[in-house]
């Protein structure tokens, strides 16, 4: 590239730097993280204020949610849970990452192809483990679900998978823990993640969704156990080479048990022993993964050349 010469005094034209854009792009862009824990969780909470408010809560508003439990949560609880983690995550990635960020994101959601024995082994393992530690803890043998029950346990899985699995872990798991991954490391960036997902749920503690015996200490063993089980979820998602499908499988098959299966295996049990089941048992299975991954949690090492990894899935 050859420099032209410049005629008498006349100075060399300035080099006019690219300047990132101003405002909120600008913004995100800096800061992706922050920004989509703070669209999550204000998307979300605003999105539940009514039914929280509602007699399905603090009965300040004259009205219940139709439909009993199931109506509440389909009406009060699945809304704001569209509108938080996943809108959040789509917003955020489209303004800091654009096109290219965005077929990164969603081709996590979309990748299946990662042997059907992890798809077997994780529908079949969280009921396993959660029936051994309502054993130990209850002292209850199980009782073998009726036919109505094992019919329903599918059809129940799926439908956790494309309500609360959809709902939240394109943001939780997709969106949030690759970066903090990035950032922090598996462990570091899973004790960020953890409790934050725990506390996301809080204001629905004041609604029929956390039940009628709630202490002040329910919702801090919610967040305790959110924590112990985000690193099992950090292992299973990087184990898998970031398949968000199997993240999500692993997420709602806890919930599908509770919901279909518990009462069913464990008539006398009360229903804190469901909670407390998912508390020990989370943290049993969060132990023994950091002592085998000595901490790795299925995350790839670093390269010695000190280049970030990027999680492009």
């Amino acid at each position: 590239m050859s420099i032209q010469p410049q005629l008498g005094n006349t100075p060399p034209p300035a080099y006019d730097a690219p300047q990132p854009p101003a405002g909120v792009r600008a913004a995100i862009r800096r800061r992706p993280l922050t920004w989509f824990f703070l669209l999550a969780f204000v998307l979300s909470w605003v999105a539940w204020t009514p039914y929280i408010l509602s007699r399905n809560g603090q009965g300040v508003l004259d009205f219940t949610y139709p439909g009993g439990a199931g109506g509440s949560q389909l009406l009060g609880v699945l809304p704001g849970a569209y509108l938080g983690p996943i809108l959040s995550a789509f917003l955020v990635t489209a303004v800091a990452d654009g096109r290219a960020g965005l077929r990164a994101w969603t081709g996590r959601m979309t990748k299946w192809r990662v042997g059907w024995r992890w798809w077997v082994s994780i529908i079949v393992s969280v009921p396993l483990v959660l029936v051994l530690t309502l054993y130990a803890l209850g002292g209850e043998s199980p009782v073998m679900p009726s036919a109505a029950v094992l019919a329903a346990f599918l059809p129940g899985l799926v439908l956790q998978m494309i309500t609360t699995g959809v709902a939240e872990e394109p943001g939780w798991r997709d969106f949030a823990m690759p970066r903090l991954q990035d950032r922090f490391g598996p462990v570091r960036g899973t004790l960020v993640l953890g409790p934050l997902w725990g506390a996301w749920h809080l204001p629905l503690y004041l609604s029929d969704w956390g039940g009628q015996d709630v202490v002040w200490w329910t919702p801090v063993e919610f967040v305790v156990t959110t924590t112990a089980f985000s690193f099992v979820m950090t292992w299973i998602f990087n184990h898998t080479r970031q398949a968000l499908l199997l993240a999500m499988l692993l997420h709602t098959s806890v919930n599908n048990y509770f919901s279909v299966v518990f009462t069913d295996m464990f008539p006398s049990l009360d229903a804190r022993y469901a909670t407390h089941a998912f508390l020990v048992s989370s943290v049993a299975v969060a132990t023994v993964l950091l002592v085998v991954t000595r901490g790795r949690l299925g995350c790839p090492p670093v390269p010695d050349t000190g280049a970030k990894r990027h999680a492009t899935g």
